[in-house]
Formats: C-alpha cells, sequence, structure tokens
C-alpha cells in the first residue's frame, strides 16, 4: 500500500531538462571540429600531421605520446568497467536489508591496488627521463646556430655562424590574404644539426614549432638552448606559446627548412641588404620598451580608422 504521508518524488523540471540539453549543445560546441585542426588525424595520435618525420626527434616523441594515452586509456576502461559492474553487481534490491554486510578489508587487494600504480608510474617515468635526456642533449656540435630573441611582440634571429640576422615586427592580423609573407621567417637547412639559443628581452615567451613537437620557454636574464635536426624541406609555422601581454596572439612566425644551397643563398641575401652582425640579445631598456607599446598603439588606432571608413 502507498505511504499517503510519505513526500512524492519530484521530477526534474522542463527547465531543468532544457538548461541540461543547452549546456550540452554548449559544451560540443566548444570543442575543436576536423577542420579546426585540418592536419591531425587518429593515425598520428592526434598531433600535427606534419611533425612525421619533421625532425630527428618527432619519432622518439610520437613513441612516447602514443603510448602515454594508449596505457591512460587503457587503465580509464579497466577502471570504468569496474566502477559499472561493482553498481550493476552490487545494487540494492527489493528484498535486500536495511544495510549490506560489513567487512573490514582485503589485503592482497589492497596491496594489489598500491603496488601495480607505483609499478606503473615508475614505468612512466623511465621513459620520459630517457626521452627527454636524449631530446635535451646539447653536447653534440652543431652544425648551425641560431639565437631566437623574443620580444613583444615578434621575434628576431641571428644567425651566428654567418653572422647575420633578420628581424621582424608584430604580425598585423588583419584576416586578409598574404598577412603570413610579412611575418618573420626562420631558414634551416635540412639534415643539419641546429642550435637553439633562447633569449627574452622583456618577459617570458616561448618558442613552439609545432610540426617540430618541441617548445622551450625564452626567460628574461637565463637563456635556454635545444638542438634539433631538421629531416623534412618544407614550410611550418611558429608561435609565442606562453601568454606574454596584449598582443601575445600576433607573435607569430614562419619557418623554412631548405636545401644547403637555399639556406646560403638566404644568408648571402641578408649580407646584401647590411642585416650583418647580430642583434642584442640582453634585456631591452625602458626606452625600447616605451617605443614597443608606443607602436602597438598607433597600429591599433590605424586599423579602427581603417575599419570606420
Amino acid at each position: 500500500m502507498r505511504d499517503l504521508d510519505a513526500t512524492p518524488r519530484r521530477r526534474p523540471s522542463g527547465t531543468l531538462l532544457t538548461g541540461a540539453v543547452a549546456a550540452t549543445l554548449l559544451l560540443l560546441t566548444g570543442c575543436s571540429s576536423a577542420a579546426d585542426i585540418p592536419d591531425a588525424s587518429l593515425r598520428n595520435g592526434f598531433l600535427p600531421d606534419a611533425s612525421e618525420g619533421a625532425t630527428d626527434m618527432t619519432g622518439r616523441i610520437q613513441t612516447l605520446w602514443n603510448g602515454s594515452w594508449i596505457a591512460a586509456l587503457a587503465v580509464g576502461l579497466l577502471v570504468w568497467g569496474l566502477t559499472v559492474w561493482v553498481v550493476v553487481a552490487y545494487r540494492r534490491r527489493k528484498n535486500d536489508p536495511e544495510l549490506p554486510p560489513q567487512v573490514r578489508y582485503n589485503m592482497p587487494i589492497e596491496i594489489f591496488y598500491t603496488i601495480v600504480p607505483v609499478m606503473m608510474v615508475g614505468v612512466l617515468f623511465y621513459y620520459v627521463a630517457r626521452d627527454q635526456q636524449a631530446i635535451l642533449d646539447t653536447s653534440e656540435q652543431p652544425d648551425v646556430t641560431v639565437q631566437v630573441v623574443g620580444k613583444k611582440w615578434s621575434w628576431d634571429f641571428n644567425y651566428v655562424d654567418s653572422n647575420v640576422y633578420d628581424t621582424g615586427r608584430q604580425a598585423d592580423l588583419t584576416g586578409q590574404a598574404g598577412v603570413e609573407e610579412a611575418l618573420p621567417t626562420l631558414y634551416l637547412p635540412v639534415n643539419e644539426r641546429v642550435q637553439f639559443d633562447l633569449y627574452s628581452r622583456d618577459v617570458i615567451h616561448s618558442f613552439w614549432v609545432p610540426a617540430f613537437l618541441m617548445k622551450m620557454d625564452l626567460i628574461p636574464g637565463s637563456p635556454n638552448k635545444f638542438q634539433v635536426t631538421p629531416t623534412k624541406e618544407g614550410d611550418f609555422r611558429g608561435k609565442c606559446a606562453e601568454l606574454c601581454g596584449d598582443y601575445h596572439s600576433e607573435m607569430l612566425f614562419n619557418v623554412k627548412v631548405v636545401s644547403q644551397e637555399e639556406y646560403q643563398d638566404h644568408m648571402d641575401d641578408l649580407e646584401a641588404q647590411g642585416k650583418t652582425g647580430s642583434l642584442p640579445t640582453t634585456l631591452a631598456g625602458d626606452n625600447e620598451l616605451a617605443g614597443v607599446q608606443a607602436d602597438s598603439v598607433e597600429r591599433e588606432a590605424d586599423a579602427s580608422v581603417d575599419g570606420s571608413n
């Protein structure tokens, strides 16, 4: 018989259901689609397809990445499966007592779920430490040394061995075609070991070429460096991966991996343009920083005027 004094169970209101559906749709629209990442696929673990064979280290990084997420997915499936099984197998039934039998502990199970996770973490640590040591090894003599100087909000490149430099200016993202051609371009010779010496003239930046699967911070007053050997000719994109101020999103650059002959031709072109020597790698002074800020404000004002016209 139904208990008339019992509080009736409330059903979810239409407003609550509508809100849940709206939240789900909003979440789905926030996810990246294939159009947002056209060069990433499951075949490559959703890493950029351009990274395949791009450097001597991308294969090692891809293997570590794929192994890590496959192991994590396997553990997740096991845990989710056991959770669902426990919920279904030990759900409360109609004739069950108020409380199930109370137990204290199971020593073998407790030993199992203590030792196995420690072993898993140990294995992951071994492979990460092994690969990190190889990726960050700079003991070998490089064929080419490039000083990368980050600044608000662009890049300078000093080609140390050729005694020339190239300088960049903040990208002007107008949405029009041809913007990428005005970005600073870093030239690298294929199959030559390159050392990047990283400097910042103002705040922390991060040098990132997604296709190389490698990025490293540029810290003011604390230079960093790493080495890599590009193994595939082509055009790649680079950017700053550290939030560095108002125009962080416009701190972009191009990368061209070319033959040794084309690389030397570019060095000769820079010399012919009078870009000999090297640009400063030390911290910028107050006057320089003020000039950068004024230039950005001026460009923003010009863009507003053009938009109103």
